[in-house]
């Protein structure tokens, strides 16, 4: 723990034995010199990035910190900004070997025919300028249909039905010169800062795919990978499928995304206007068999579901495991729900957006993976308060495991976020995942929910 936040009391003891097994359990240092964050002199870079981390659980900014006199460290804000501001550092490599190391200690917590998946989505990372921020952007947010000034947040996590974890992600700016409003530095196309920045230039669905080919270059495992109409491009869905893994998305009601349904290229709409429905209290409309792609045509299955207050209203879900059933499809996609708790627990108690107001992109991309580490170490201490196979031998074999989402749930979330009339994005309203996020912090250990409310209260 740095010195600057000492444990005081009983809660603040238990934070600090919490922290302290984190880093020595995952061996954060090792994973920090695996990525190139290292120092040849001077501070160790693990108390940099230990203060770094633990600076969410207390009321003050480093700033704040210097100018009450509490900053008891034994190195300088310059040190802690090169820190940040280094270029060799990867990121992108340090969240996913950790998030490995900690889904590897979670996995055997549930059982051989759990279904695990990767969770694909964007939220918007605001700045309110952009003038000076590198590679800030006009960047279009899906929620409110607009452009925004900052970055898209391209994020990859894991899950298993419970826990979620963030695995790498990527501050995508515009992929338009025209909409790049800050400025542009220039490496050695060979060098990790131009890999970096060009990563960020990317189309999201070309980003996506490389956020995918990481995770499983670090061997991550997961059976589908979830997403929502933004990213379930059939050229998308057929990448996908080419990496080895199956996807379940949301379909766009477009009429240029056409499917091959009997031996004609249909779009989604003219395929639910031909086809016989369900009658009945069916759990779905329609489900047909479909060929994807162009060049390369995979198999798939699209499963409509009905909403029950509008029966002129409808919603399509595409599987490229054809063999799963029409329930699994459903209650599957249903864990998509975690990732949007995942970025308003960020923004809400980590500090996601307001803590770090650097102008390096490289400043930025470090502060993202801290927030990342942060919201690990609650998922973690979540998993062990909940879930006693966590205790020990003998509570692993005697306690059943946590259970996995269930079909009604899904069913559920996506008929009340139909009911919301939000139907083209399809996304929960910002009660309901106030709501999730509620459950989620109730969930962890009373020390941890101390801190957290300190650092939204000083957010």
């Amino acid at each position: 723990m740095p010195t600057s936040i000492l444990p005081q009391n009983q809660d603040e003891k238990e934070l600090f034995n919490a922290i302290s097994s984190f880093f020595c359990r995952f061996k954060i240092g090792d994973l920090l010199r695996a990525c190139n964050a290292q120092k040849e002199k001077g501070i160790p870079v693990i108390r940099i990035f230990k203060y770094k981390l633990c600076n969410v659980f207390t009321d003050r900014s480093m700033y704040m910190q210097q100018k009450t006199g509490s900053f008891r460290e034994p190195f300088s804000k310059n040190t802690f900004y090169r820190f940040l501001n280094g270029v060799k550092t990867n990121w992108l490599r340090f969240t996913t070997l950790l998030s490995k190391t900690v889904a590897d200690t979670i996995e055997p917590l549930t059982g051989s025919d759990r279904v695990n998946a990767f969770v694909i989505d964007d939220s918007l990372f605001e700045r309110t300028s952009c003038k000076k921020t590198e590679l800030g952007s006009k960047v279009f947010d899906h929620a409110s249909m607009r452009y925004t000034k900052g970055y898209r947040l391209l994020t990859l996590g894991w899950t298993d039905g419970n826990t979620f974890l963030p695995v790498n992600s990527c501050l995508l700016a515009s992929s338009k010169a025209s909409n790049i409003i800050g400025p542009q530095q220039h490496f050695d196309g060979r060098s990790l800062a131009a890999k970096r920045r060009n990563l960020a230039q990317m189309k999201g669905t070309s980003a996506m795919l490389e956020l995918l080919k990481t995770a499983l270059n670090a061997r991550h495992t997961a059976d589908y990978v979830l997403m929502d109409s933004w990213f379930s491009n059939p050229a998308q869905l057929v990448a996908i499928k080419n990496l080895g893994l199956n996807s379940i998305a949301m379909i766009k009601k477009s009429s240029r995304i056409r499917y091959e349904y009997d031996g004609e290229q249909l779009s989604i709409n003219k395929i639910f206007g031909i086809c016989k429905k369900r009658r009945g209290r069916s759990k779905y409309l329609l489900s047909v068999n479909v060929m994807v792609g162009k060049d390369q045509k995979i198999p798939a299955k699209i499963v409509c579901v009905r909403n029950n207050r509008n029966k002129k209203d409808w919603i399509a879900f595409i599987c490229t495991n054809p063999d799963l059933s029409e329930e699994e499809i459903i209650r599957i996609y249903g864990k998509r729900w975690q990732i949007e708790v995942f970025f308003k627990t960020c923004k809400s108690y980590l500090n996601l957006i307001g803590e770090c107001h650097s102008l390096s992109y490289d400043a930025l991309t470090a502060h993202v993976a801290i927030v990342f580490a942060r919201y690990m170490l609650l998922a973690l201490e979540q998993r062990k308060d909940e879930d006693n196979r966590t205790l020990g031998e003998i509570f692993f074999y005697l306690t059943d495991e946590l259970t996995d989402i269930i079909f009604g749930e899904s069913f559920q979330i996506i008929l009340r976020a139909m009911f919301e009339g939000i139907y083209a994005v399809f996304q929960v309203t910002e009660e309901q995942i106030d709501t999730f996020i509620n459950i989620f912090v109730d969930q962890l250990p009373d020390f941890l929910q101390k801190s957290l409310a300190r650092s939204a209260a000083w957010a």
